[in-house]
């Protein structure tokens, strides 16, 4: 029986790639970290350097690449990822991304294609992260840490303008409780906060999520931003979300929230940010994305107003290893041999 080829591409340890080969005798993990890096980097410009930290390969040739593909039965990547992958591959049946979300396959041509991809979604050590990045952010604009910056160029306090705000006991809606989203609510609600969101939908008596006080339908996210302090966008970016976050919501937002976004930039309308920013309605917004991320710089009118505090994407990213998205793989890979379904597939009508 011939092996089944695994083509690794996503920049894992030594260790994770051993765990992938030991996985059966007639699995052929082979090496291609690194190999891809600058076409995976096609639309993420030179200026935008995510810094994925991609294990150093000699120069090889698209050639070489292409030979390599054509035995490829089952594939890892991580992000970015090449955007002919299907085409090059024609053995291939299965893709596995280390990432949760799927929006990140929209430009390829996997995306709605025979092939199978799965995603590391709701993955626990990939969870921590996200809820820091979004309690951190509250907690900047809640103390008026801005200000200490603005302080610190010009040589001079000003006190008054940090009007800190009391996270304890404010309400928060978490846009999208998944797997992420819920890390975020447990995260706020020790920090004392009242935790509220959406889900795509809700079983009538289902338990809540940790740390959660409510939680209700997509439909009726206008109505808890109504009661909500701040608001954390965690949801996966589909066609249904796109502009989500637009001029309604801001008008039903409490004056003076505070937004924060680790989802994707196009889930957040940000012309009607920007005119609710103009209005005065918000604190402060957190944007670890931002719309056209993967082309260009954010919006000038956003990156240059105090108010606004822009990250490139490194919400996910932490010191400690994430080995969760290859043990879901190694899992999957078992149920693949064996004929089984995969955990966390694509639904492409869905979109994640």
């Amino acid at each position: 029986m011939a092996p089944t080829n695994v083509v690794v591409i996503a920049a894992v340890s030594d260790a994770a790639l051993n765990q992938i080969a030991g996985v059966a005798a007639d699995v052929a993990a082979i090496d291609a970290r690194g190999w891809f890096d600058g076409e995976a980097r096609a639309g993420s410009p030179a200026w935008h350097d995510r810094g994925h930290g991609r294990a150093e390969h000699p120069a090889n040739s698209r050639d070489a690449r292409d030979r390599l593909l054509a035995t490829a039965e089952v594939i890892l990547v991580s992000f970015p990822v090449p955007l002919d992958l299907r085409a090059r591959s024609p053995r291939l049946r299965w893709v596995h991304q280390t990432p949760a979300g799927a929006s990140n396959l929209l430009r390829t041509d996997l995306w709605g294609s025979d092939v199978v991809v799965t995603t590391s979604r709701g993955q626990a050590d990939t969870r921590q992260p996200y809820a820091e990045y979004a309690l951190g952010s509250l907690l900047h604009f809640a103390r008026g840490l801005a200000q200490a910056h603005l302080d610190q160029v010009r040589h001079e306090f000003a006190p008054r303008s940090y009007a800190p705000l009391l996270l304890q006991d404010k309400t928060v809606c978490i846009v999208g409780a998944g797997g992420i989203g819920q890390a975020v609510g447990r995260l706020c609600a020790a920090a004392g906060m009242r935790v509220v969101g959406t889900r795509r939908s809700v079983t009538p008596g289902e338990a809540l999520p940790a740390g959660f006080s409510r939680l209700e339908p997509a439909g009726r996210l206008l109505e808890l931003l109504a009661e909500s302090d701040a608001v954390v966008v965690c949801c996966q970016w589909t066609q249904e979300t796109t502009n989500l976050i637009g001029a309604a919501a801001f008008a039903a937002m409490k004056p003076g929230a505070i937004l924060v976004n680790v989802a994707r930039g196009e889930i957040i309308d940000e012309e009607a940010l920007i005119a609710a920013l103009a209005e005065g309605k918000l604190r402060g917004a957190a944007l670890d994305v931002y719309v056209g991320e993967f082309s260009g710089p954010p919006d000038r009118r956003l990156w240059d107003d105090p108010r606004v505090l822009i990250t490139p994407h490194i919400s996910g990213g932490s010191d400690a290893p994430q080995s969760r998205p290859v043990d879901l793989f190694c899992d999957n890979l078992r149920a693949y041999l064996a004929g089984r379904p995969l955990v966390n597939a694509i639904e492409w009508e869905r979109g994640y």
